[in-house]
């Protein structure tokens, strides 16, 4: 998923690349559209093969036997979002302590929070974008 600006960059140097030495405008067009078509199709397929391994994973975990076992991901969050609150909210209204704030806990917090948006964006826009793709170049 994060290897898709790369993959991007890589096509798009490579699209420069076919119009500088293809001197045929036809078939520079056509080998940009084939190359842009495999190499995006492709790896919009590995990422929803790797966002469908991590769906089985939470799912696995959601419908297990154990309450901890559903449970632990959203109670590392709450935690989380409770310590921010404490001290941007509660702390400050109270005259309260800040509690520390490891730096470790805002890379969790920001995996956890961010990888839930991007996979979900990730999710619901590939198929569209690889369809659109498949289509321009029918």
């Amino acid at each position: 998923m994060f290897w898709l600006p790369v993959v991007t960059t890589i096509v798009s140097k490579v699209a420069d690349l076919i119009d500088q030495k293809v001197e045929d405008k036809d078939l520079a067009n056509k080998l940009k559209a084939e190359i842009q078509t495999d190499i995006l199709t492709k790896e919009y397929s590995r990422i929803e093969r790797e966002l469908d391994a991590q769906k089985a994973i939470i799912v696995a975990e959601a419908t297990g036997h154990s309450w901890l076992q559903r449970n632990w991901r959203p109670i590392t969050m709450l935690v989380f979002v409770y310590i921010i609150a404490h001290n941007y909210i509660i702390a400050p209204l109270f005259g309260l302590q800040e509690l520390a704030i490891p730096p470790d806990m805002w890379s969790l917090l920001k995996i956890g929070l961010g990888g839930y948006v991007i996979g979900r964006s990730v999710e619901k826009v590939a198929p569209t974008i690889a369809d659109a793709v498949a289509r321009r170049n029918k």
